[in-house]
């Protein structure tokens, strides 16, 4: 048996209260058989693909909000700090997470969703009635957010428990719902937004449909492992060197990748002169790629490693951000924007199943995504509008060197990690 990631530490026996003891080859924990598919197994994947639209591909259209509010309700805000209502979106959506996944190891999926899916719903009433930008934060931003976090983080765990051999290909479904929101959701707030819908009743008949959708999920989605007792949090984690390192470079990889997803709108319309409505099919354009992109490295992950095969996509992705000024014309925009669509798919479907891998046991894997969790809830909450500055001051330029950085650092980490984790090249991590 080959020993890895030497360092870490096998979590506690919760109910004796045990100190952990760090992993070898005779004290490694012994894995659980999982059923890798059946009725029940594809049922949670189906509900937690549909929980992904809702919640991160909702969220992923934000770039059409952005926009809008320049133009509307927000015109004498700066792109800066209309960033700021999304950001902190994705920053609550993540940091729930922190809570959400040990609230799911302990009680189930409902327990968390249920009151997750009602209070979303009610957010986006909120939204609708906006006009001032301090209740777009609280309301968007904020409340959105938690709720968000109350659906998100507990969908992907629930995934976990029935795949092991294939939770790549499984996490890449899932991961397909969060694109395909992000290219249908762009499209019908562009349509309503700018027709006679009209925002307030656009964004009102986003979430009657929420509700349907997200009340399906919450019947799909359920626990298959006992609840877990003993600590609500696993702060061993953070003593397991390969647990660390990524989630440290999962945090930088957002930095450079959500900078794309909230601007390349405004990339396109300000520097491409690209028309209003060709600039928001673009986003969707880079969601339809990314939905390839998503299934392809999930279930390529199940071959090759996640993180090996999350430090090449991390590298794709340094590389295509740091050529995004490069693109002069409509057509070099929308070529770009489908191979970047594609790259990005796979940090979307991977990241989670990274940090699966590396979880000592299966009922520890809410816990450890939870916790992992606040550290892409800072990356969600600084990086867009660090990068909205940066192309404030400075331009478009520089504010895809910023991201390239990032994302270069990231990859750099993300390779530490599946070192840390798997020292021989040889051996699939």
């Amino acid at each position: 048996m080959t020993k890895t990631d030497s360092t870490s530490p096998s979590l506690v026996d919760e109910e004796k209260g045990e100190s952990p003891a760090p992993v070898t080859e005779t004290s490694a924990p012994q894995m659980p058989s999982f059923p890798e598919g059946g009725a029940r197994a594809w049922g949670v994947v189906l509900g937690s693909m549909i929980i992904n639209g809702c919640s991160f591909g909702y969220a992923t259209a934000f770039g059409v909000y952005q926009a809008y509010y320049q133009e509307h309700q927000l015109s004498h805000k700066n792109p800066s700090d209309i960033a700021w209502i999304g950001s902190i979106q994705f920053f609550f959506m993540f940091a729930g997470g922190f809570v959400s996944g040990s609230l799911f190891d302990r009680y189930g999926a409902r327990v968390v969703m249920i009151p997750g899916t009602i209070g979303y719903v009610l957010a986006l009433m909120f939204t609708s009635l906006c006009k001032e930008y301090w209740q777009f934060i609280l309301a968007q931003g904020v409340f959105g957010g938690i709720c968000n976090g109350l659906i998100f983080s507990p969908a992907l765990a629930a995934v976990g428990h029935y795949f092991q051999k294939k939770r790549g290909a499984a996490m890449g479904l899932v991961a397909v719902g969060s694109s395909v929101g992000g290219v249908i959701f762009p499209i019908v707030l562009q349509k309503a937004f700018y027709g006679k819908v009209g925002f307030g009743w656009g964004v009102r008949a986003v979430a009657f449909a929420m509700l349907g959708l997200l009340s399906i999920a919450c019947v799909l989605v359920v626990e298959r492992l006992p609840p877990r007792r003993g600590r609500f949090f696993a702060p061993e984690a953070f003593r397991q060197r390969s647990y660390v390192l990524l989630l440290s470079g999962i945090f930088l990889v957002f930095w450079g990748v959500l900078l794309i997803y909230f601007f390349i709108s405004e990339y396109a319309i300000e520097k491409i002169h690209m028309g209003t409505e060709l600039a928001f099919y673009l986003l969707s354009i880079t969601n339809a790629a990314s939905l390839v992109g998503r299934v392809f490295f999930g279930a390529l992950g199940d071959k090759a490693g996640f993180l090996s095969l999350f430090s090449l996509v991390a590298l794709l992705n340094t590389i295509l951000v740091f050529c995004w000024t490069a693109t002069k014309t409509n057509a070099g925009l929308i070529v770009w924007g489908i191979v970047f669509g594609f790259t990005s798919g796979g940090v979307f479907s991977l990241f989670p199943a990274g940090i699966a891998s590396i979880t000592p046991k299966p009922q520890f894997i809410g816990t450890y995504m939870g916790q992992g969790m606040i550290f892409f809830a800072v990356a969600g909450l600084t990086g867009s509008p660090i990068g909205g500055a940066i192309i404030d001051k400075y331009g478009y330029l520089d504010g895809s060197m910023f991201g390239g950085a990032s994302l270069l650092v990231g990859f750099l980490l993300i390779v530490a990690a599946r070192f840390s984790h798997q020292p021989q090249w040889s051996v699939k991590a």
